[in-house]
C-alpha cells in the first residue's frame, strides 16, 4: 500500500524537516539542511511554496524540458498532495521553502484576495521556472519572512509577515506572466490541441454522449490544471477558454442549421445540448437571432 505522509500542520511539517518551529502558523525552510529521506507522497492542509534547485532536463513539461533551468517555483494549496514514492534509495532536497497556515492570513489583505492567486491550483508540470535575477527576489522575501519569524513577536509580526507573502505571491504573478509570454512556442502547441480537441469533439458522437464540452473538460484531455489552461488561453487569445469553446460552438451550431433535413432540436441534440430551449436561448445570445431565424435568413 503507498505510503502518503500526511502534514495538517506547520509543526509537523517542521518536525519531519528537522526544522525549530519559531511560529505555529508559518515556516521557512532551508531544504539543503534537512537529513537525506525516502521519496513519499505527501498530503498538506496549508499553503507550500518551493522553490527546488534543479539540473538542466531533470524535470520536463510534457515531452520538452524546461527552459528556465536556475530553480524552478511549486505551488501547493490546502488539501493538495505533492511527490511520488520513489522506493528505498535516500534523496537530499535541494532549494527552500515557505509554508503558511491558511489562519495566518485571515483579517489582512492577502486572507481577502488568496483566491486570486490560481497558481495554487496549478498542476506541477505547470511549475513557474525563473531565472537566477527572478530567483533572487523570491528568496529576499523569503529572507524577509524568516527576520520576522527571529524577531521577537510583537503586534506588527502578523501584518508584515503577512505582507511579505503577499509581495512574494505578486512577484509570482509578474513571472507566470513572463513565462506564458517566453514559452509561446509551448502554448502556441497547446492552442493548436485545444482547437484540434474542439474539432474532433464535434465532429465526433461525443456531444450526445459527453454533452457540451467544458473548460474541465479539455484541459483534463490536455494533461493541464483547469486554471493554468484558463490563463494560457486568455494571454495567448484574449478570450476566456469559455468563450473560445462558445465561439467553436456557435461556428458549428450554423453550419449544422444549414442542414434543412434537421430539425433544430436534432441539431440541439447533435450539438450535446439537453434541451432544444437552452440552444435557442445560447444561439440568440450569441448571434442575436433565433436558430430557426438564421436558417430562414439564409436560405
Amino acid at each position: 500500500m503507498e505510503e502518503i505522509l500526511k502534514f495538517e500542520t506547520i509543526s509537523q511539517f517542521n518536525a519531519d524537516n528537522n526544522h525549530e518551529t519559531l511560529h505555529p502558523l508559518v515556516t521557512v525552510i532551508d531544504f539543503s539542511r534537512v537529513a537525506p529521506r525516502r521519496l513519499r507522497r505527501a498530503y498538506f492542509g496549508f499553503y507550500l511554496v518551493l522553490i527546488k534547485d534543479v539540473e538542466c532536463g531533470d524535470l520536463r513539461y510534457g515531452k520538452n524540458t524546461y527552459d528556465y533551468q536556475e530553480g524552478t517555483l511549486v505551488f501547493i494549496g490546502p488539501g493538495q498532495m505533492l511527490g511520488t514514492n520513489g522506493g528505498e534509495e535516500l534523496h537530499q532536497p535541494k532549494g527552500y521553502g515557505i509554508a503558511f497556515h491558511p489562519d495566518l492570513i485571515k483579517g489582512t489583505s492577502l486572507g481577502r484576495h488568496i483566491d486570486d492567486y490560481t497558481f495554487f491550483a496549478y498542476n506541477v508540470n505547470e511549475a513557474l521556472h525563473v531565472s537566477e535575477r527572478e530567483r533572487q527576489l523570491v528568496l529576499d522575501c523569503f529572507s524577509k519572512i524568516r527576520y520576522e519569524l527571529e524577531h521577537a513577536v510583537d503586534r506588527h509580526s502578523k501584518i508584515l509577515i503577512a505582507d511579505n507573502i503577499e509581495l512574494l505571491l505578486n512577484y509570482c504573478v509578474r513571472f507566470y506572466d513572463r513565462q506564458f509570454i517566453t514559452r509561446d512556442h509551448v502554448n502556441q502547441g497547446i492552442l493548436e490541441r485545444f482547437e484540434a480537441l474542439l474539432n474532433e469533439f464535434f465532429s465526433s458522437g461525443k456531444p450526445q454522449d459527453v454533452g457540451l464540452p467544458s473548460v474541465a473538460y479539455c484541459a483534463s484531455e490536455l494533461n493541464l490544471s483547469a486554471n493554468y489552461f484558463g490563463e494560457l488561453i486568455k494571454k495567448e487569445t484574449g478570450k476566456s477558454a469559455h468563450e473560445f469553446i462558445q465561439l467553436k460552438l456557435m461556428n458549428v451550431a450554423k453550419e449544422k442549421i444549414f442542414d434543412v433535413s434537421k430539425s433544430v432540436s436534432e441539431v440541439a441534440y447533435e450539438l450535446g445540448f439537453k434541451y432544444p430551449q437552452h440552444f435557442s436561448r445560447v444561439f440568440k445570445q450569441h448571434v442575436g437571432v433565433t436558430p430557426l431565424e438564421y436558417r430562414n435568413s439564409m436560405n
